[in-house]
């Protein structure tokens, strides 16, 4: 892989072993928006992704990651552990449309595909979790665009960053002159006395350590 340090952003966080009120609300949103299902907002329906990046475009100039959609990005999302199947949504798609639907970034293109599947992190111990080389090694990216200048990496949901990681590093083969930074709407916080709230954006780096395992900071 071409480098080992990663730029990301994240706008909430959740906590998935805590119990106290905040936790167990911060439980609920990461499952809405793992399915990106529909939420009430002012006795109205929306869908949580339409949901989560209004509530970026409102706030944009105050958050620590504005830059990245300032700066007019293709949107990249990041491919599911599975192969694609057309009965099943792909949400960092549907979030990556939300985005530009609201301004942030140039267009969507979903060029980054999984080859081969993968294991689901969120169902494997962590010591069985993927790492970055091997979600790298399965994915591949179409080139159907010509190089741009910035990419934005879009996820759901980031725990260790391999996924992003290894995405990053496979459209760096294809476009080594772009910046490729990466944001996800959610990050997990294991830890739940480092847990202080659903909003809690920040920005960041993945890392690349000696044995191939990633580390997330913060």
């Amino acid at each position: 892989m071409r480098f080992a340090e990663l730029e990301f952003g994240s706008f909430l966080t959740y906590s998935p072993h805590g119990n106290s009120e905040a936790e167990l609300l911060s439980k609920t949103a990461m499952s809405d928006l793992k399915n990106d299902k529909y939420i009430t907002l002012n006795s109205k329906q929306i869908l949580m992704s339409d949901y989560l990046a209004k509530g970026i475009k409102m706030r944009l100039d105050t958050l620590p990651f504005a830059e990245y959609f300032k700066v007019d990005p293709i949107l990249i999302p990041t491919p599911k552990s599975s192969l694609s199947k057309s009965n099943t949504i792909w949400v960092p798609q549907r979030l990556a449309s939300a985005l530009v639907k609201e301004g942030l970034g140039q267009d969507v293109k979903s060029c980054l595909q999984r080859e081969k599947p993968v294991a689901k992190s969120s169902m494997s111990l962590p010591e069985n979790r993927p790492k970055a080389i091997e979600h790298y090694n399965s994915m591949a990216v179409q080139k159907t665009l010509d190089e741009p200048k910035e990419i934005l990496l879009v996820d759901d949901v980031i725990t260790r960053g391999a996924t992003l990681l290894g995405a990053a590093n496979k459209l760096a083969d294809a476009f080594p002159n772009a910046r490729i930074r990466a944001f996800a709407f959610m990050r997990t916080i294991s830890t739940s006395a480092e847990f202080e709230n659903i909003f809690d954006p920040c920005k960041g780096k993945i890392t690349l350590r000696d044995d191939g395992s990633t580390f997330r900071r913060p």
